[in-house]
């Protein structure tokens, strides 16, 4: 979805750690990712698998000042970073509304934007793990790079409700932090019926119900909608970026066969299948996950 040109971006939100610490050379962004942790599931070489992963990149420096670029809705169609902090700004004013009605009070998480490796409460990161919340420091983290991995390395279009859809799923995470969900994925993390995959299905669930009221939270410094009317095309990205991480279409590509039993998030067409579900209903209560008895 496309952002109104006068929507006020409201940068506090988010912490731009890019170009801070010191440059290095890093694994090739969410291919090489995803690519090593299949590896390590299904106890396959990695060094057969050198070609999914991409080449080693450098980090970004960029300076302290990025965030400052990121003004208006229309700087946020015009760059990843700025997207991003529109997005946040969206989900932030809309969860808590949202969630009141239930009596569950939303407290804001933080989020990160970060270039090549960070330090955060569950460890150190590097652009390799792609987008993830952490529930340690309740905090979201992002390198706006892994977004063109995402249409790169595994076939996603590049449209703008593609990227929102990822930052939605993160805060899906935190929003199944708070009503006690996410502990499930610990506790029972792999195969195809798993309450990992259940998480991870919920918070696609999750940003598809964002995605049904976004156009209606409005910024709170003008009043005016963050973001434009909804179209098809904005769901077909969405649905594509959806499809391109599930965990078949990326065990497929990495290794020429699927095996469910070590499943992790969820099918491309589950993913797709529980993001719609979110966004046609509208309805936390139709994102329960853990009582489907068929995925």
């Amino acid at each position: 979805m496309s952002f109104n040109d006068n929507t006020r971006l409201d940068t506090s939100q988010v912490q731009d750690r890019r170009g801070k610490g010191r440059g290095g050379m890093i694994g090739g962004g969410i291919g090489g990712g995803l690519v090593l942790l299949v590896a390590i599931l299904f106890g396959v070489d990695p060094a057969l698998l050198d070609g999914l992963a991409g080449p080693a990149t450098q980090e970004q420096q960029q300076g302290p000042g990025e965030q400052e670029a990121c003004q208006t809705g229309a700087d946020a169609d015009a760059r990843t970073d700025c997207r991003i902090t529109g997005t946040v700004n969206s989900l932030n004013a809309f969860w808590p509304a949202y969630l009141r009605d239930y009596d569950v009070t939303y407290r804001q998480p933080e989020t990160t934007l970060f270039a090549g490796s960070t330090s955060t409460g569950c460890g150190n990161a590097t652009t390799a793990v792609g987008p993830f919340y952490c529930p340690t420091d309740t905090t979201a983290y992002f390198d706006p790079d892994f977004f063109q991995e995402l249409v790169d390395r595994f076939g996603s279009s590049g449209g703008p409700l593609a990227q929102e859809y990822v930052v939605a799923h993160e805060f899906g995470h935190h929003v199944q932090n708070i009503l006690g969900n996410l502990d499930n994925a610990q506790q029972d993390p792999q195969g195809p019926e798993s309450g990992g995959v259940r998480v991870e299905l919920q918070a696609d669930c999750y940003a598809g119900l964002w995605v049904r009221h976004a156009t209606e939270v409005l910024d709170p410094q003008t009043g005016l909608p963050f973001l434009d009317p909804l179209t098809q095309e904005d769901l077909n990205d969405a649905l594509s970026a959806a499809s391109a991480v599930g965990d078949d279409r990326i065990q497929e590509a990495a290794t020429g066969r699927v095996s469910p039993e070590a499943w992790t998030h969820g099918s491309s067409e589950q993913r797709q299948r529980w993001f719609t579900q979110g966004y046609q209903s509208g309805d936390i209560n139709k994102c329960d996950t853990f009582s489907a008895a068929n995925l």
